[in-house]
């Protein structure tokens, strides 16, 4: 993201007064801003800052996620969660799991979180503990492969939160039974699509429903206009449909423009709506479907 559009969403979320509907002002605040990405720290001067103009803007509770990947030696991690803090960072988030063990060496991870503590104290949050204490047990020191992982843990997916959604609706369908579609209709979405805790803003300029990739409630280059004009659904039937009937409404949509019907069936409601925006997207062009790149590389 280039930096002057990392300083103008920042300013779109900073703590900001508005006038209400009626006249009266009304103040919306921000409960708190984590970057994620991708890997923030690929781009280490960006992240730090993102972080001060973050801080400069007073929006609160800033923390960022990480892989750990960069954490090669001590004295060098130390300096990067040192400069993070100076600059206003109030904490990280650390992701262990599997998935990430095939590509990072687990002693990456352990340094990130003994050094991450030291400059953050009790403001490090580590997801999924569980499994980070499965490798500890298992004495994991360097990278390991999916596969290998599976079977030293018989356990792979159990007492873990997974977001069945995404790429992992692939690569994890053989740990889960399949099921047809209408057995999705009526479940609940991980959580609901339409919520005003925890969304996310990327780089291409989407405002995107929380954990759904893909796609886009509008553009946070129009923020303030977006908020108070609301969403024109008649303009965006993708999201009329899941806002209002669902993936019922979405799936016969979907039907009525050729789509078939998996015969090996689905793992979540998750894998059923990426499923069907797939192919809507090979079909026909819908400005909430974004963004285009999240479709093109999601079999990859």
């Amino acid at each position: 993201m280039p930096e002057k559009d990392f300083q103008r969403c920042l300013t779109k979320l900073a703590p900001y007064i508005q006038p209400s509907p009626s006249g009266e002002e009304s103040i919306t605040f921000n409960h708190g801003l984590h970057f994620t990405g991708g890997e923030p720290f690929l781009n280490f001067d960006l992240l730090l800052n993102g972080v001060r103009m973050a801080h400069e803007l007073a929006i609160p509770s800033l923390f960022v996620e990480t892989n750990c990947f960069w954490c090669v030696k001590d004295e060098e991690t130390l300096e990067k969660i040192d400069l993070l803090k100076k600059a206003g960072l109030q904490g990280i988030l650390i992701s262990v799991n599997p998935f990430y063990a095939e590509f990072i060496p687990f002693e990456r991870t352990e340094r990130c979180i003994r050094i991450s503590r030291q400059v953050f104290g009790p403001n490090v949050m580590v997801y999924q503990w569980e499994y980070y204490e499965r490798f500890q047990q298992l004495s994991i020191r360097k990278r390991i492969s999916l596969e290998e992982y599976a079977k030293l843990d018989p356990y792979l997916t159990r007492s873990v939160e997974l977001l069945l959604m995404g790429r992992a609706t692939n690569k994890l369908r053989e740990f889960y039974r399949s099921y047809p579609a209408c057995v999705f209709f009526r479940e609940p979405c991980l959580t609901p699509f339409l919520h005003d805790w925890h969304n996310h803003f990327d780089n291409y300029g989407n405002f995107m429903p929380g954990y759904c990739g893909g796609i886009s409630l509008g553009s946070w280059k129009n923020l303030d206009a977006l908020i108070q004009e609301g969403i024109d659904l008649e303009e965006h039937p993708v999201l009329k449909l899941l806002i209002k009937e669902d993936l019922e409404g979405l799936f016969h949509f979907a039907k009525d423009l050729g789509y078939q019907e998996s015969p090996d069936g689905y793992i979540s409601k998750c894998d059923l709506c990426l499923d069907l925006r797939k192919y809507l997207v090979s079909q026909k062009e819908f400005s909430e479907l974004q963004p285009k790149e999240f479709y093109e590389q999601i079999n990859t």
